[in-house]
C-alpha cells in the first residue's frame, strides 16, 4: 500500500511538473510576442528557425529575449530561495523579502550607486556582487540575533528578527537615497519596487552562473531540508550536522535571492507564494516540490513582467508591483489560515 502511495505521489509530481513546464513555455512565447513592437507567434518561431527578417531579429534577440531570460532566471532563483527559507524557519510565511534579505540586497545596491560611481561602466558585473554582500550582511545580523549558545540558530525567531532587520536596512537605504542625483535616484527607486532593469546579454551571462550552480546545489540538499523540517532533534538523530547545514542552506538562499533581485529589482512575495503552491500540489518532500517552486517562480515573474509592460502601454509598470498586487492578498490569506 505504501509503495502504491509513493508511486502515485511520484506520478502526480511528474504530471504537475510537466504541466507547469508547458505553462512556462507558453508564457515565455506570449511574452516574446508582446511589447510596444508586436511580433506574431509565427514570426517569433520563424525568427528562431533563422527565417526572420532583420527587423524581427533585432527586436527579438537584441531587446526582448535577454530581458525574458532574466525574468526566467530570477523567478527560478526567488522560488528556490523562498522554499529553502521556509524549510529553515519551519514557517510557510518565510520569504527573502519578508525575512530581510531583499532589503539587505537593496542596501548593497545603494552603497554601490552612492560611493562607487567609477565602477558604473561595469555595473552589470558589480551590482550582483554588492547585492550579494548586502544580503550576506543582513543574513549575518539575523543569525547573530537568532543564535543561542545552547540551541544554536532558533528557527522560530527568524521571521520576527528578519522583519526588524528589514526595517533597519530600509531606513539606511532611504537615508542613502537622499544623497543621489536625480538620474541615479530614479534608477534606484524603480529597482526598489521591482523593475526588471537588466535587458542585455551581459546581464544574462552575469546571472546565469549563480542560478546554474546554486540551484542544483540546493536540490542536492533536499534530504537535509526534509530532516530540518522535522525539527533539530530529529535531524540530528538522522545524522545531519544541523548548524553547519543550516548555515550552508542560508548561504544558498542568500546567493539565489541576491543575484536574482540584483537584475530583476526588489521583488517580493514570489519566494512566499511559489513554494507554498508547490507544496500543496506535490507534497512536502523537497526533492519533489523544490523544482516545482522554481517553475512557479519562473511563471509568476514572466507573467507579471509581461502584464506590466503590455497592459499599460505605452507606459510600463514594474513587475514587482504586479506581483505585490497578487502576493499581498495571498500573504494575508496565509496569515488568517495559520492562526
Amino acid at each position: 500500500m505504501r509503495t502504491l502511495w509513493n508511486n502515485k505521489g511520484i506520478r502526480r509530481t511528474y504530471v504537475v511538473t510537466i504541466l507547469f513546464i508547458i505553462l512556462s513555455l507558453v508564457s515565455i512565447l506570449i511574452s516574446l510576442d508582446t511589447g510596444t513592437i508586436p511580433l506574431s507567434p509565427l514570426k517569433v518561431i520563424n525568427t528562431f528557425l533563422g527565417k526572420g527578417d532583420f527587423y524581427s531579429e533585432t527586436v527579438l534577440f537584441d531587446y526582448r529575449l535577454p530581458r525574458i531570460i532574466i525574468t526566467v532566471l530570477a523567478g527560478i532563483g526567488l522560488g528556490i530561495s523562498g522554499a529553502i527559507l521556509q524549510g529553515l524557519s519551519r514557517n510557510p510565511l518565510a520569504d527573502p523579502g519578508i525575512i530581510g534579505l531583499n532589503t539587505g540586497s537593496a542596501f548593497g545596491l545603494m552603497i554601490f550607486v552612492t560611493y562607487f560611481h567609477s565602477l558604473n561602466e561595469h555595473a552589470s558585473l558589480y551590482i550582483p556582487l554588492f547585492t550579494f554582500i548586502g544580503g550576506i550582511l543582513a543574513a549575518v545580523v539575523i543569525i547573530l540575533l537568532t543564535y543561542n549558545k545552547q540551541q544554536g540558530i532558533i528557527p522560530i525567531r527568524l521571521i520576527l528578527v528578519g522583519i526588524a532587520v528589514s526595517a533597519g536596512f530600509s531606513a539606511a537605504t532611504l537615508f542613502l537615497s537622499l544623497r543621489l542625483d536625480e538620474e541615479t535616484y530614479m534608477f534606484a527607486s524603480r529597482w526598489l519596487v521591482g523593475n526588471v532593469w537588466a535587458r542585455d546579454w551581459i546581464h544574462v551571462i552575469t546571472l546565469l552562473p549563480w542560478i546554474l550552480v546554486l540551484g542544483p546545489l540546493s536540490w542536492f540538499q533536499s534530504k537535509t531540508l526534509d530532516a530540518l523540517s522535522l525539527g533539530d532533534q530529529v535531524a540530528s538523530s538522522l545524522g545531519a550536522s544541523v548548524q553547519k547545514k543550516r548555515l550552508l542552506l542560508l548561504s544558498l538562499a542568500v546567493g539565489l535571492s541576491s543575484a536574482s533581485v540584483a537584475m530583476a529589482g526588489g521583488i517580493g512575495f514570489i519566494g512566499l507564494v511559489a513554494p507554498h503552491l508547490a507544496r500543496r500540489l506535490v507534497g512536502p518532500l523537497y526533492r519533489h516540490f523544490l523544482p516545482l517552486s522554481a517553475l512557479i517562480g519562473l511563471l509568476i515573474l514572466v507573467v507579471a513582467d509581461t502584464i506590466g509592460r503590455s497592459i499599460f502601454e505605452p507606459n510600463s509598470i514594474p513587475a514587482g508591483v504586479v506581483v505585490a498586487a497578487v502576493g499581498a492578498p495571498y500573504f494575508l490569506y496565509l496569515l488568517i489560515k495559520t492562526k
